[in-house]
């Protein structure tokens, strides 16, 4: 299996911490967002990676070969980053990833290792989701009966979602190349660049395609969007995560 990190954001809301490094290369504990991230996958067996940069691109380069010299890296660079929302990068990714069993993370997110490993374990595609109170910002998650998801979009009806995903998928082989073929639709042909990539999962649903849900709540994990935000999450942080 390999690991996919989408890293090309320049996370404008957490200015002036973003100013002169990429938001996964902020510490929280002690360690940046990208080392707890290639460490939780790295403990499921990973050693092989694709990071699709974007703002700050050689800084994330430079931490990741430096620290990870025995792991293969595959980094793609998105280089209209500014203009284009995290399904490019996706879609970037499928030059290695196409076809192949891999696990999805974005780069900023903060949780406890064992939620990536509970994915990981899967035996089919799975996504991540946690159950708490939904406004309109979050990606919210619909399921039905065998809890696989129906609906994924921040526009679903709060009271309709089983909670919010996390940002953790994994793919088997056939969902890979069915998600990069719908990519290769949605950009090439139909030009939606600047959406998110659950765009794509919902139109896979369509065509028989779609993830079983794991409920991740009991794992701690914390959202960062501002600069509180760290800072409240260096406070809140379990001591067997420091």
């Amino acid at each position: 299996m390999i690991g996919v990190i989408l890293a090309a954001g320049m996370a404008k809301r957490l200015r002036p911490l973003t100013d002169t490094k990429p938001k996964c290369l902020l510490e929280v504990g002690g360690k940046t967002l990208l080392q707890r991230i290639v460490d939780a996958m790295a403990d499921t067996g990973i050693t092989e990676f694709v990071v699709v940069t974007g703002y700050r691109a050689e800084q994330i380069r430079d931490f990741l070969t430096q620290r990870y010299p025995d792991f293969t890296i595959h980094f793609l660079h998105n280089a209209d980053y500014e203009h284009n929302n995290n399904i490019y990068s996706l879609w970037m990714s499928g030059q290695v990833a196409r076809g192949q069993e891999f696990l999805l993370m974005d780069s900023d997110i903060l949780c406890d290792p064992e939620t990536v490993a509970v994915v990981a374990r899967q035996e089919t595609s799975a996504l991540a989701v946690n159950r708490h109170e939904l406004g309109e910002e979050e990606m919210k998650v619909v399921v039905d009966a065998d809890m696989h998801i129906t609906e994924i979009s921040k526009t679903c009806r709060p009271e309709n979602a089983l909670g919010e995903s996390v940002g953790i998928e994994k793919m088997l082989a056939d969902y890979s190349e069915a998600l990069f073929r719908e990519l290769d639709q949605m950009i090439v042909h139909e030009g939606l660049i600047d959406i998110f990539y659950e765009r794509a999962f919902e139109r896979l649903i369509l065509k028989g395609y779609t993830f079983k849900v794991i409920d991740t709540t009991r794992f701690f994990s914390y959202e960062l969007d501002t600069p509180e935000d760290f800072e409240q999450a260096s406070r809140l942080l379990p001591d067997k995560l420091k």
